[in-house]
This record gives structure tokens, C-alpha cells and sequence, in this order.
């Protein structure tokens, strides 16, 4: 029940009891009741007299009520004013018009305006122009919704400072009525500074990118070139050294037993020596790789693991024809080659699957094995950078790696290439 209306139906007794008394006064003064003229007349001065004294103390005590609630309201208003004066972030609370009614000192800091120059202006003078309308119409919106409050946007914003600079905020907004009106209010915060920083971290980590591209790079065209000298060059000397045992074995005196021993000894040292060229040689940088390509490669490398460890291994390529940049196959070689080392290290397995397909919109190679494992939980040993290092990988040619493991249940190493970053030369 409306305020007003519960204060007219207190007043029906006194104004009843004053009404009674007048209607008594008014028959006396009719000569009604002659007889009774002296009681009525009596009466009806009580009456009076009762209803107009407690209406007159009903509405000094209302009077003494509402000027104690106007005290309490001005001082719930001042320490109201003095939060928001002391807040430390921008308030800027607009009408249902969007127009500015509050501005406390933090928000003449930031945006440069006395609070003077703004109140009673449009909202539209700390917003860029471009996006004047969009925000006015996300007002309106939020005050349709009924929502109490929320963030405005789902990410930075821009304002606009008294000399015409925009820079970023974030802001939440919320609503309440108040006198039959609608208000809305928006604590602002200035995240210049941190924007910044982001920004500057950013330019780091993609100059940090392209400085680890360009090193991993030049580390794999010196590993090319030592690897090409190592088997054309010292390749050959060894082969013609090869070449001059086996003359001198075909000329070596038929009774000179410890000669023929020597030089038997020399020809096996020198195919020891050989083999060793060309597996340092293939492992600095497998020629097969720049000649013809990652899938020979991969096969080479596979069988080769498979040979050297006994680890049965199962590779699988769905796609043969892959168009790969240089930079991409020798990622991807190297992250294979790594994750095969890992298993070879660390995981005492028995069986590896190598598989290379493309998933969609994404070039997959996938390397699982039934190891030991290991919690993913689980610190990083000093001076380990096994997994690091695959990522890194990954990330310079735009792709990503997932590793999955569980203890008991063996590794799984997922690459993940999206077929964009596959045209791109990094």
C-alpha cells in the first residue's frame, strides 16, 4: 500500500472524532435537544478538542519522522559521496538520458575533465565518436535486461581523454532505480599500463620466435654442411684409403705373416671408421632429407631406431605426397627423431607406433608408445629440456605439441600443423 494512502487512513479516527464534535455543535445551534443542550454541548467540545489534539500530535510526530529521515538520508548521501569521492577507480554514474550526474575525483584524473565542465553532458564526451552508438545502444540494452550488474564488453575498451587521446579501460557496469528514475553507474579502471606491458611482452616473445628461428636455422644449415663434408670429403679419403689396403694386401709377401695380419687389422678399423663417418654424418642432418624429403626420411630413420634399440616399431603414413617447405620437414624430423630418442632414454618400451596423417584442416604426426610413462605433475629434472625442446620446435613453424602420459600406460606425442602454417616459410 502506497506511503500516502496509509497516512490518510490513520487520520480517519481524529478526523471523525472532529467531525462528530461539528455535527454535535451544529444541532445545538439548531435548537435540536433543547433539553440536552448543555451535555451535548460539552460533548462535542471533547470531541473537538480530542480529534484535533491527536491530529495535531499525529502530524508533529510525522513532521519530527520525516525531518529525521531527510537527516539520515543526507548522511547515508554524504558518506555515500565520500566512497565514491575516495574510490581510487573512476565512477561515472549517467541518467536514463546518458546523461553524466556523478564524476568523482579519480575520473577527473584519468580523463582529464573537472567535474564542473561534464556533469550534465552527454556520456558521449568520454567515448571515441566510432563507438559512440554502439555503446549507447549496450546502455539501453542492459537496462531492458534487469541485470543488476556485469562487465561491459569481453575485453578492452577504449576511452577518450579532454585532449582527444583514447586509451584503454576495462569497466563494469550496474543499474538502480531510484525516485521513479533509472541510473546507471560504471567503475572504470585506466589498464594502460599493463596494455603495455602485454604488448611489449609480446613483441618480445615473437622477436624471442624469430631469433630462435633464425638460430635454429643456421644450426641446421652448419649441422648440413658438416654432415655433406663428412661424407663426401672425409667419405672419400676413407674410401681411398680403403682402396690402398686392399692393393697392398693383393701385394704383400706370401711369408710375412704379422704384414698380412696389420694390414687385416687396418682394413677393419678402416670400415669401423666409415660406418662411424656416415652415422654421424646422418645424424647431424640425414642428405636423404634435403634430397628427397621428410616420408624416405622418416622410413630411414624408423628402421634405423628399430635396428639399433629392438623396439619393435610400426610406421604408418596415410598421406605420401606431402608439400612441405625445407623448414617444415626438418621440424618435423627432428621432433620425431626426439621423441624416438626420449622412448630409447626413458621409457623402457617395447612396442612405438609412428603415425603421420592429416586430421581435417591439420597436418597430425602422432609417436605413442607402451612405456613406463610418467606423471605429467612431476617437476622438470635440471638441465632436461626434451620436451621443452619439442615444443619450441613445434611453435616455430605455427604448430603445437600435446604430450600425454600416464604412469604404466605409456607416452603419447601429438604434433599438430594447421595446413595454413604449412604455406608459410618460417
Amino acid at each position: 500500500m502506497d506511503a500516502s494512502v496509509r497516512r490518510r487512513l490513520d487520520h480517519r479516527p481524529y478526523a471523525a472524532a472532529v467531525l462528530l464534535g461539528l455535527s454535535l455543535a451544529a444541532l445545538l445551534l439548531a435548537g435540536v435537544l433543547p433539553s440536552l443542550r448543555m451535555a451535548l454541548l460539552l460533548a462535542a467540545f471533547a470531541c473537538a478538542f480530542t480529534g484535533g489534539s491527536l491530529a495535531l500530535w499525529r502530524l508533529r510526530r510525522e513532521t519530527r519522522e520525516r525531518r529525521s529521515a531527510d537527516r539520515e538520508r543526507r548522511v547515508a548521501e554524504a558518506r555515500f559521496g565520500n566512497i565514491v569521492e575516495a574510490a581510487m577507480d573512476p565512477i561515472v554514474t549517467v541518467d536514463d538520458a546518458q546523461r553524466i550526474v556523478v564524476f568523482n575525483g579519480a575520473a577527473e584524473q584519468v580523463f582529464g575533465h573537472a567535474r564542473t565542465d561534464v556533469l550534465g553532458q552527454p556520456l558521449d564526451v568520454l567515448i571515441p565518436e566510432r563507438f559512440r552508438d554502439v555503446h549507447r545502444a549496450h546502455v539501453a540494452k542492459f537496462g531492458e535486461t534487469g541485470t543488476t550488474s556485469r562487465r561491459m564488453g569481453a575485453s578492452v575498451l577504449r576511452a577518450l581523454r579532454s585532449d582527444g587521446e583514447e586509451f584503454p579501460i576495462e569497466a563494469s557496469i550496474s543499474q538502480h532505480v531510484d525516485r521513479g528514475r533509472r541510473f546507471y553507474t560504471a567503475i572504470v579502471r585506466d589498464v594502460t599500463a599493463r596494455v603495455e606491458a602485454e604488448n611489449a611482452l609480446r613483441r618480445s616473445k615473437e622477436e624471442m620466435q624469430q631469433l630462435g628461428a633464425a638460430a635454429n636455422a643456421t644450426r641446421e644449415q652448419e649441422k648440413s654442411r658438416i654432415a655433406r663434408e663428412l661424407h663426401d670429403e672425409l667419405g672419400q679419403l676413407l674410401t681411398m684409403l680403403q682402396m690402398d689396403v686392399a692393393w697392398c694386401k693383393d701385394r704383400q709377401p706370401a711369408d710375412d705373416a704379422a704384414f698380412a695380419g696389420k694390414l687385416d687389422r687396418m682394413e677393419a678399423l678402416l670400415r669401423t671408421t666409415i660406418a662411424a663417418t656416415r652415422r654421424i654424418s646422418s645424424d647431424l642432418r640425414p642428405l636423404m632429407l634435403d634430397d628427397l624429403g621428410l616420408v624416405p626420411s622418416l622410413e630411414w630413420l624408423v628402421e634405423n631406431f628399430a635396428q639399433r634399440t629392438g623396439i619393435v616399431c610400426d610406421l604408418t603414413i596415410a598421406e605420401r605426397d606431402l608439400a612441405l617447405t625445407k623448414s617444415h620437414a626438418t621440424a618435423i624430423f627432428r621432433i620425431v627423431q626426439e621423441s624416438l630418442t626420449n622412448i630409447a632414454k626413458h621409457a623402457k618400451a617395447t612396442h612405438a607406433d609412428i603415425v603421420v596423417e592429416c586430421d581435417g584442416d591439420a597436418l597430425v604426426v602422432r609417436v605413442d608408445d607402451d612405456g613406463v610413462g610418467f606423471s605429467a605433475q612431476s617437476p622438470r629434472k635440471p638441465h632436461s629440456f626434451g620436451l621443452f625442446g619439442l615444443r619450441e620446435r613445434a611453435s616455430l613453424i605455427g604448430g603445437t605439441v600435446a604430450i600425454t602420459s600416464v604412469p604404466g600406460e605409456g607416452t603419447s606425442v601429438e604434433l599438430r600443423v594447421p595446413r595454413e602454417a604449412l604455406a608459410e616459410r618460417v
